[in-house]
């Protein structure tokens, strides 16, 4: 299994790091012709509106959108998230537009207000996942085929639909594994239910 991670801008190497710790091969994506090499991929933190510009720019964008709507696992961390959701609240920015969602910037304040905070996965046992929050968008106007699997003071954190998993959270900035290992389980049953 080859994991691709878009590695235009953003926390990739994190991510990068937490699939070497748990053994897999990793690969950094950077023009479309990568996409031939993965069979799922991560969209990493950072700044949304230059990963969409540089990705456009490079002529990944459209590609990525292909390949992610023929069912390519997708994990979206925060901008990430907010690239794959339906729209951006009060913004006419364009998003891949894949996940019944829309999503809020900076809905729990700015790269100032960053903290962490213990939430529960619903898909783990274990109790207590530290979540790290910066510059996080919320999750609102969420469709019907949506599956929640995490909240914060009753609200949505990390969602997943089909084969599309996004998270408005770090998890990559973190030394817990679960969320991580759950992408690839979506990436092994190639999107169909796993919990």
């Amino acid at each position: 299994m080859n994991i691709g991670i878009l590695s235009l801008q953003g926390a990739f190497i994190e991510h990068q790091k937490m699939l070497t710790r748990m053994g897999l091969n990793s690969f950094l994506v950077k023009e479309a012709s990568d996409l031939d090499k993965i069979d799922g991929i991560i969209l990493p933190g950072g700044e949304s509106t230059s990963m969409r510009y540089i990705s456009q720019r490079k002529e990944l964008w459209s590609e990525l959108k292909i390949r992610l709507n023929r069912g390519l696992p997708v994990f979206g961390t925060c901008a990430g998230a907010i690239l794959l959701s339906k729209a951006i609240i009060e913004e006419n920015a364009e998003t891949l537009g894949l996940i019944d969602v829309q999503v809020r910037r900076n809905a729990y304040g700015r790269q100032i207000d960053s903290f962490e905070d213990f939430i529960n996965l619903k898909f783990s046992p274990e109790k207590d996942y530290l979540a790290v929050f910066i510059r996080a968008p919320g999750f609102e106007k969420i469709g019907p085929h949506v599956e929640l699997l995490a909240e914060y003071q009753s609200q949505p954190v990390l969602l997943r639909e089909n084969n599309i998993l996004i998270s408005s959270f770090h998890p990559e900035l973190t030394d817990d594994l679960r969320i991580h290992s759950y992408f690839m389980d979506i990436i092994k049953s190639k999107g169909r239910r796993i919990n």
